[in-house]
């Protein structure tokens, strides 16, 4: 099953210990989505975080500036079998909105403006493994790259890392997302090579 444009393969496999099996190293930041860049307005954009008993936490974009920033340099995988090596970041932890909390659920969705939505293991994005960032490189996040702001879980492939996200809703359940319903595996680890379902 190959839904991505073509263009991605039959380029030159380095081997190294930062790179996952079947990945090839890249300098660029190849652009892929599944519909059209949406272009966001900062004084609407909120992002909501809804518990499985419905709360609501909601961050306006000034709120979400004014909480606590960190820098994750990090790899980022591509199940186009690209990989980018140290890219930096800078944005907020899962822990940090997810410190207060009352929850026990064991998954997550991540929802996003234009309908794209993800699923995630709820401990997927604990434990300083995801952030919502806002910039690349020092820089704004470009909307091509999923600004204003992306949910970012550099342990998985890149589709987990959600573009234009504006919420996680946290279940009880799993609920395969948008490129999980069509054939991609529910977890998405690199070094395991979970591209597909049954990987």
């Amino acid at each position: 099953m190959n839904i991505f444009s073509p263009g991605f393969h039959g380029r030159p496999r380095p081997t190294g210990d930062r790179l996952p099996p079947g990945q090839y190293r890249t300098d660029d930041f190849p652009v892929l989505s599944a519909g059209p860049t949406p272009r966001i307005d900062l004084n609407s954009w909120v992002f909501t975080l809804t518990t499985e008993t419905g709360s609501q936490h909601r961050w306006s974009w000034r709120e979400l500036l004014a909480l606590p920033q960190e820098w994750p340099r990090v790899d980022i995988h591509c199940v186009t079998r690209w990989t980018k090596l140290d890219t930096d970041w800078q944005g907020v932890s899962l822990d940090t909105l997810l410190a207060d909390i009352d929850t026990q659920a064991a998954f997550a969705v991540a929802d996003c403006y234009g309908g794209y939505t993800t699923n995630l293991p709820l401990t997927a994005l604990l434990d300083g493994k995801a952030w919502i960032v806002h910039s690349f490189d020092g820089r704004d996040l470009a909307p091509e790259h999923g600004g204003p702001a992306r949910l970012l879980v550099p342990n998985l492939y890149f589709w987990k890392s959600a573009k234009w996200v504006n919420g996680i809703r946290l279940l009880d359940r799993d609920e395969p997302g948008f490129w999980e319903t069509a054939g991609y595996h529910d977890y998405g680890d690199p070094w395991r090579e979970q591209r597909y379902q049954g990987d």
